[in-house]
């Protein structure tokens, strides 16, 4: 009996040193966290896309609450929750925030089956990143999309399918938050975030061939050439060309569309304008 009261009260003290060495270490290790981050969590949206440029929402959270007592969360943004979430976490933060123009995911690409016929048959993985691993894929463009879907796999909100006709990656702007995962997502670069735009129009260049005229024109009907022609239109300096391909600047430009009508490939992209009032024919006068 003594052998076994004595293991109790040894197993006992070993339990109360245990226990005291562990309250003490808690103590001393413990990391605090400002109760503030998951204020700011549970207003974010929980989708974890990483298009704020963090991990996920915890990590937007902890900058934005590491911002707020550096004085300022400019230049921090939830794609996903837009204005209405920001303004939110902005009122518990205490801190006031620029509403920043929504932007849209826009593919900068207009080789269609059409515009840009396949010369070979690709039977690989049937993905983006390994068809352009392994050259030009199935046309003679090695810049345009190729039509896979990665970056529809990346989509978590639905906005971005390949449309069977044409073979290209087209964007609903109603579903689409400019998270970016798209934009990650694609090997080629075709896929850019843009400002929306008053009324949603935008100009941009459907292109990204960088190659020189001849050798564009062979691998797409509408490629940019470099020409240069849009260049030289634009009265707000808003485009330039570099490395054969035109670029529009969403900043500078003031949506007059002289660019478009100048381009000879027809390579530049024109959103949500009305379209053209037909021109009614002259009436002749009759002289009696």
């Amino acid at each position: 009996m003594n052998f076994i009261l004595i293991a109790v009260i040894v197993l006992g003290a070993i339990g109360l040193i245990a226990a005291v060495v562990l309250f003490a270490a808690s103590k001393k290790f413990a990391v605090y966290e400002d109760p503030r981050i998951a204020q700011v969590s549970g207003v974010l949206p929980g989708a974890n896309c990483g298009g704020c440029g963090f991990a996920g929402c915890g990590g937007m959270a902890d900058a934005l609450v590491k911002g707020a007592d550096a004085g300022s969360i400019e230049g921090l943004n939830c794609p996903v929750g837009g204005a209405d979430v920001m303004s939110q976490v902005a009122d518990l933060l205490g801190m006031a925030i620029a509403n920043g123009e929504p932007k849209v995911a826009v593919v900068r690409c207009n080789g269609t089956c059409a515009n840009r016929p396949k010369i070979a048959e690709y039977a690989g993985l049937r993905t983006c990143a390994a068809m352009h691993a392994c050259g030009a894929g199935e046309t003679l463009c090695g810049f345009g999309c190729l039509g896979c879907g990665d970056c529809v796999e990346a989509c978590q909100f639905d906005a971005i399918h390949i449309n069977a006709e044409t073979g290209i990656a087209e964007v609903d702007e109603e579903r689409c938050v400019a998270c970016g995962a798209c934009v990650k997502a694609c090997p080629r670069a075709i896929i850019e975030l843009r400002k929306k735009g008053p009324k949603g129009r935008r100009v941009y260049v459907s292109c990204v061939n960088k190659d020189k005229g001849p050798a564009a024109m062979k691998a797409c009907q509408v490629s940019c050439i470099g020409c240069g022609k849009c260049e030289k239109e634009c009265p707000f300096g808003a485009i330039t060309v570099n490395q054969n391909l035109a670029y529009i600047d969403p900043e500078k430009c003031r949506l007059c569309r002289k660019c478009e009508k100048v381009c000879p490939k027809h390579a530049i992209t024109a959103v949500n304008f009305p379209a053209p009032k037909p021109v009614e024919p002259k009436k002749e006068e009759v002289t009696a």
